[in-house]
């Protein structure tokens, strides 16, 4: 396990100085990857280099609405290595994230290994950042207080993948993500519910990630037909529902009827409504 390639995984759509700031935070790290894949989603992809470890990037393209996301997961059956690290492009990762990571596989090459995920405010100085820096300004996620011990497991629906990792062998015995998933919202649980199915844990991880401002919406109107359709798709597959929380807020809101064996959407949101959910604390999350 130790001699095979430790290859991270990023998916992009836009995001330039999102993903800029990801290959800096790889290019400081205490172990480079083996290369770093950047997958993007209906867009050309570009040229990009790196001094400490090779690129390499993909093209995915989506008819579908919403972005390809689980496709472009799935792209990474071309990559040649053993292991993997999904990293979102939204992350910069932390010195040691690598070589966490890959002390992990040595423990748990079984499992899926789950990260950390601390979140930059809107102020936080993502110019002239240092490790320092953004341990001073990252927020922890009121959820991480579930998470438990490195090496501990994670009950699966607590599964985010933001930043995670696990070796081709276990990639392809969940089966990769369902790709009948499009846009925003329950992927990835589908994901750990599918390991869950294969008898596969959820392993805590130090492998530690810092999530860079991007605007959101509480609860995600901006999201609401995705949010739907995914979670009528995941209902599907589990006979439970998925973002309970926000289904019950859209539902609170006249949008949708809600039962244990439908959703039906009554109305679409109007731009005020959206615009009314928007995160004015700008945490990042």
């Amino acid at each position: 396990m130790a001699s095979e390639p430790l290859h991270v995984i990023t998916l992009v759509h836009g995001r330039e100085r999102q993903l800029d700031n990801l290959i800096r935070g790889l290019e400081r790290g205490s172990r480079a990857p083996d290369a770093l894949w950047v997958v993007c989603m209906n867009q050309p992809a570009r040229h990009l280099s790196s001094p400490r470890f090779p690129i390499h990037c993909l093209q995915v393209q989506g008819d579908e609405p919403g972005l390809p996301l689980a496709r472009a997961r799935n792209a990474v059956r071309n990559c040649n290595a053993g292991r993997w690290v999904f990293l979102d492009v939204d992350c910069i990762p932390g010195e040691g994230l690598v070589e966490q990571y890959a002390e992990g596989f040595a423990r748990h090459g079984d499992a899926v290994q789950v990260g950390e995920v601390r979140y930059l405010p809107d102020s936080a100085n993502l110019a002239t950042w240092t490790q320092m820096s953004l341990l001073r300004e990252a927020v922890v996620h009121p959820l991480s207080q579930y998470r438990g011990e490195p090496g501990s497991t994670l009950p699966h629906h607590l599964f985010w993948s933001l930043n995670f990792a696990c070796t081709r062998q276990v990639f392809e015995t969940i089966g990769g993500f369902d790709e009948g998933y499009a846009g925003y919202g329950a992927e990835d649980t589908d994901f750990a519910f599918a390991a869950r199915a294969k008898g596969i844990d959820m392993r805590v991880s130090s492998a530690l990630a810092f999530h860079q401002y991007h605007p959101t919406w509480r609860p995600p109107l901006n999201h609401f037909q995705a949010i739907l359709a995914n979670a009528r798709r995941f209902h599907q597959r589990w006979q439970v529902w998925p973002m309970e929380g926000w289904l019950s807020e859209f539902a609170e809101r006249g949008l949708l009827e809600w039962s244990t064996d439908a959703l039906v959407a009554l109305r679409e949101p109007r731009v005020d409504e959206i615009d009314a959910c928007f995160d004015e604390t700008r945490s990042g999350f």
